[in-house]
């Protein structure tokens, strides 16, 4: 969605850098805190959604997985909840298709006891355990020794969510520029200076959704380099023949992996993928393989944090590169869940790239992390379930805002 061909006001009272979902979540809510305040989103893409917001697989989730007490905990179950009353209120795209988290195997079980104990610490809705003989019931090509149910995880439109907020925006007032791309700010009497292509915006305070390039910004306006956005490359396959599942099936995440592994994820118009994969990207970019930037590339293996996560997780690392270069692999992974996959035909299917922060340690930062500088709250970290999450963690980052001045 290209919007405001007109260029951004050289003067404003709140700017958003980004207008991914969680950007425009922001200048929702600062439009409806603040009646009346000039508020505009830049962006730099020619339309909204370019990148994690529209890349992702739809899924709404519950909040499952997030360790209790967690802003990742409380914010996904809150915009999870609002999310799904503002799709219905619009009518917008949401199939509340449901999810199982299956064990396949006893050594699986264990964690799969942890799973029940912070979902129901989360006030997840609906979530019960069901045995073996109770999977089928629920999907019936499924097969495990058990399983936790969520009926309230559904599918969604990201990118149509995003241009739903962005329309919400502009009827509030305020204004959504595409092709506006950031190179930086400054901060100086009262105000902040924000340089892009378009020449100049000054506001009395922002805020930056930059996601893939998060750290940039942020480092540049005085913020501390650590974290480092890492990209990580995930691709999904793509199932052919007649819908194999009815919802979602995802395996029981192993905790010495840094991921949740490959599940099966039934989308909006019935299409089945497999996925996704996750290796570091030669591009913040990179929606193609072959795309490479070279300074992407040099600052991800500068990065101290990179070559220690490498050595922790070199069994993760030998996993990813064997489903990147075997479909065959991958897909027995997921067909150990739903054997019915082992008959099917798999081919490429779409691919992201995720903004993961990855501290000087090699730890990759699980929850979501704000920083502050002068006149500016920067999100330096949001993944999965930031999408989910969006409404609820506006209204956190606005809170931030506030104290900022």
């Amino acid at each position: 969605m290209a919007i405001a061909p007109d260029p951004p006001p050289r003067e404003c009272d709140l700017a958003v850098v980004g207008a991914g979902i969680l950007g425009l979540a922001v200048a929702r809510e600062l439009v409806v805190r603040r009646p009346g305040a000039r508020v505009c989103v830049l962006e730099g893409e020619p339309r909204t959604a370019a990148h994690q917001t529209g890349h992702t697989s739809g899924v709404l989730h519950a909040g499952i997985y997030y360790e209790p007490g967690s802003l990742k905990a409380r914010l996904c179950v809150r915009g999870a909840a609002m999310l799904r009353s503002y799709c219905e209120e619009r009518g917008l795209p949401l199939e509340a298709s449901g999810k199982l988290i299956l064990a396949t195997g006893e050594r699986e079980l264990e964690r799969l006891d942890e799973l029940e104990r912070r979902g129901i610490a989360n006030r997840v809705p609906g979530l019960r355990r069901l045995a073996a003989d109770e999977v089928a019931a629920v999907e019936p090509e499924a097969r495990g020794l058990a399983a936790l149910h969520s009926p309230a995880t559904a599918i969604v439109d990201f990118a149509a969510v995003a241009r739903a907020f962005a329309g919400d925006v502009e009827a509030a007032g305020g204004t959504v520029h595409t092709g506006c791309l950031v190179a930086g700010a400054r901060a100086g009497k009262g105000r902040l200076e924000l340089r892009h292509s378009s020449g100049q915006t000054t506001a009395a305070a922002a805020v930056f959704c930059c996601g893939l390039w998060a750290d940039r910004l942020a480092v540049a306006a005085g913020a501390p380099a650590d974290p480092r956005i890492v990209p990580f490359r995930g691709v999904y396959l793509r199932v052919d023949g007649p819908p194999v599942v009815r919802g979602n099936v995802y395996p029981v995440p192993d905790p010495a992996l840094p991921f949740l592994g490959a599940h099966v994820t039934r989308g909006l118009g019935g299409e089945v993928t497999i996925g996704p994969s996750a290796l570091i990207a030669a591009a913040r970019d990179a929606y193609r393989p072959a795309h490479v930037r070279p300074r992407d590339l040099a600052e991800t293996f500068a990065w101290p944090g990179t070559w220690r996560l490498a050595v922790r997780h070199r069994r993760a690392a030998a996993i990813e590169l064997r489903r990147a270069l075997s479909r065959r692999s991958f897909g027995a992974e997921a067909a150990r869940m739903v054997p019915e996959l082992r008959r099917r035909r798999m081919r490429a299917g779409p691919a992201g790239v995720r903004a993961q922060a990855l501290g000087r340690d090699g730890t990759l930062i699980d929850d979501f992390v704000l920083h502050r500088t002068e006149r500016a709250v920067h999100v330096r970290n949001a993944p999965s379930p930031a999408a989910t999450s969006a409404p609820a963690l506006a209204e956190l980052i606005c809170d931030e805002l506030e104290a900022v001045g």
